[in-house]
């Protein structure tokens, strides 16, 4: 069973990083079956026996005493044990070695101050009536990362209720610029909406303890199978999802502006289902200040001194101005890492490297353009180092070129076997017409004998006149074939039908049609026009009819919802009611699915009296930003209750590359207004994005009095 002079010991021999034991400790206190004072008593017999850092024993300590006044050790039976922050006298004061934070090598820091003035928060404690911290997962350099369980999640019966919450450490709570340090790292994550960076979801406090949640993802940071002590790397193949991963996260983030600054094997998480995530952009600083960030100079989070020497480049260990490059060095640290199980410079930090004159030893097996892109990218100068990440990902990923020669020596055999009558017929038909003699329609074709690698270059090399290949295939009598049925003429015919939403699929003399088309004859016209078309046989009409008054909603958004459908339909709406029946009072709950790439979602409700409600964002749902492929139910909390006036209203998925607007509109508004709006602010979209990401789907609902 897990214990606490099992985990130290660990620690002291060197089997737990400092960061792995910290992040661990809790749940090992909580396992573990004595009492607080015999733990404190375990805590400096250990101690005595092979001194701490001074930072980690009063971790320790604070965390037993801690333990004991929320009674987890004994059910509450325990006596409560007061203690102040101590060394055992045997340690002679304290131990020596130099200071590090928790969590955090290479940054000083003194013990923290466990007095009574201190609020702290562990396993077992809820944060402001709502997060039951259930787990340690880990410490980094600005907090403590638990799982907890959202009592809100947990009352409207969501599958997931579990978040992860960061609580601010306390030698960070004692810095003045620290709350302003998280929720710069809450604002940033929110932008960095990405598959491979954790979904940050909120900045919030509890009296003195500050936090922000976080989704919960189940799995390992990277820096527990780095530090395994049979890890001896892995192979070039095995290693590319993790490079990957780890290369799209900071990739998306330098695209928009900002720096990791902290990039390490810690802050990579290997997820249960296989996803690599980067987490804490906790000190990230911008390195490109937009104009209307007037306020990114007032504080810069990098004067906390949060750093891992170990994989910090050069310029940031002498406090340069931050660069993406800067993360290109962590990143080429850990790809070496992956791939050898060792660092490439013996886990000295840049600057000692750059002093010894130490130079990376070429990985076992990689061949010459990966390594030429890793070494690169551990480059000790910025100007000679990998200047982007989607560079290193370009040169590390790329394939062996393939010559003409070798291509034709491996496919000989294949050639040989599969090719024989082709070529012989393709040789024959040269000869024929390089003698200006017609070709004899009657001759049979016969296969050439096995060909060297030779002869096969030089008679594929050979031209051979189109016409002579035509002849060959079809008789001359043959009369041209009538055009066949396209998707673009059928295309061309429905974008003719008015007030209407259409997307067609052709196969062969069949079509199918699905969208929404007016009330009035609507369908019958829809028939007519499709029957006209050359080549129609079989006509499958699977479309909603609509009133007059949605006339001017559909045709908005009628381009967006056809681009949508026609490419398989990635951004999905559903309505979650049976047929999309709705009842006075019932809460409307929408489902959505995002496209395979960053986006914004935006769900409004188009209600018959002539108004839209703006149901994300809104001021209920202001954060409305997704990554790619991403999925969430809408109003499950019961925000949005059906009333007055009731019959067919829409709702309508917009997902657009850029906010639509810099800031939340009222939560209702008069839609000609809104239309209005949205058709300038679309225009300028499309203008500077593309037509291409801006897609919508649409759903219908009836609703209905509720019966007395």
């Amino acid at each position: 069973m897990a214990n606490l002079a099992h985990a130290i010991s660990e620690f002291q021999s060197g089997g737990l990083s400092q960061d792995e034991f910290i992040a661990q400790l809790d749940s090992t206190l909580t396992k573990d079956s004595v009492g607080s004072a015999r733990l404190l008593e375990i805590l400096g017999e250990a101690h005595t026996h092979m001194p701490l850092p001074p930072e980690v024993y009063a971790e320790v300590q604070r965390r037993i005493e801690r333990m004991a006044g929320t009674n987890l050790t004994l059910g509450g039976g325990e006596t409560r044990v007061q203690t102040m922050p101590r060394y055992p006298a045997s340690s002679a004061g304290v131990p020596r070695g130099p200071a590090v934070s928790v969590g955090q090598s290479g940054t000083s820091a003194g013990p923290q101050s466990t007095s009574g003035s201190e609020s702290v928060k562990g396993v077992g404690d809820t944060l402001n009536n709502r997060f039951v911290l259930e787990e340690c997962l880990g410490v980094g350099g600005m907090g403590t990362v638990y799982k907890a369980l959202d009592l809100r999640k947990l009352e409207a019966s969501d599958r997931k209720p579990h978040v992860a919450i960061k609580v601010l450490n306390v030698q960070f709570r004692g810095n003045p610029q620290s709350l302003i340090a998280l929720q710069r790292e809450a604002r940033k994550a929110q932008v960095l909406a990405h598959r491979n960076i954790v979904a940050v979801y909120d900045f919030d406090r509890d009296g003195a303890i500050v936090y922000l949640t976080m989704e919960y993802l189940s799995g390992k940071p990277l820096s527990h199978l780095l530090r395994n002590k049979n890890f001896k790397g892995m192979p070039y193949g095995e290693a590319l999802p993790i490079v990957k991963g780890m290369a799209n996260a900071l990739a998306y983030a330098h695209e928009h502006g900002f720096v990791h600054c902290d990039f390490k094997p810690g802050n990579v998480l290997l997820t249960d289902k296989g996803e690599v995530k980067v987490i804490d952009f906790g000190i990230a600083r911008v390195f490109q200040r937009p104009e209307e960030e007037s306020d990114a100079t007032v504080f810069d989070p990098g004067t906390l001194g949060a750093l891992t020497p170990a994989y910090a480049s050069p310029e940031m260990i002498e406090h340069l101005e931050p660069d993406p490059r800067d993360d290109m060095y962590a990143l080429g640290c850990i790809v070496y890492e992956l791939l050898t199980g060792h660092h490439p410079f013996n886990r000295l930090s840049a600057t000692q490297a750059r002093s010894a004159d130490l130079k990376p030893q070429r990985p076992e097996g990689l061949g010459n353009r990966p390594w030429r892109a890793l070494r690169a990218a551990l480059s000790f100068e910025r100007q000679t180092r990998m200047p982007t990440v989607n560079r290193f990902v370009a040169e590390f990923t790329a394939q062996p070129r393939v010559t003409k020669q070798r291509m034709l020596v491996a496919g000989g055999a294949a050639l040989a076997g599969l090719g024989v009558v082709v070529l012989g017929f393709v040789w024959y038909r040269a000869t024929d017409n390089s003698t200006g003699a017609p070709p004899a329609s009657s001759a049979p074709l016969i296969a050439a004998a096995p060909a060297t690698s030779k002869e096969v270059t030089d008679r594929v090399e050979t031209p051979v006149p189109q016409a002579a290949l035509a002849s060959a295939v079809a008789p001359s009598s043959a009369e041209p074939p009538s055009p066949p049925l396209t998707l673009a003429s059928v295309t061309a015919a429905l974008a003719q039908m008015p007030c209407s939403a259409l997307a067609a699929s052709v196969e062969g003399h069949a079509v199918k049609v699905h969208g929404f088309v007016p009330q009035a004859n609507g369908i019958a016209a829809l028939k007519d026009r499709l029957n006209a078309l050359p080549g129609v046989s079989t006509l499958n009409v699977d479309v909603t009819p609509l009133a007059a008054d949605k006339c001017d909603v559909i045709q908005f958004f009628a381009p967006y919802w056809t681009r949508n459908w026609q490419a398989g339909h990635p951004a999905a709406l559903r309505v979650k009611a049976p047929e999309g029946q709705l009842v006075e009072g019932e809460p409307l709950v929408v489902s959505v699915a995002t496209p395979g790439y960053d986006s914004y979602v935006n769900i409004d409700y188009y209600q018959l009296d002539g108004s839209v409600v703006h149901m994300v964002p809104s001021p209920r749902a202001p954060d409305n930003q997704a990554p790619p492929n991403y999925a969430a139910t809408v109003g499950s909390a019961g925000d949005w209750v059906i009333a007055k006036p009731f019959g067919t209203e829409l709702v309508v998925l917009l997902i657009t590359p850029a906010p639509l607007f810099s800031a939340v509109r009222p939560e209702s508004e008069a839609r000609a207004d809104y239309l209005r709006a949205l058709d300038t602010r679309l225009g300028q979209i499309a203008g500077k994005y593309g037509t291409e990401r801006i897609v919508a789907d649409v759903a219908e609902i009836n609703s209905r009095a509720r019966k007395h």
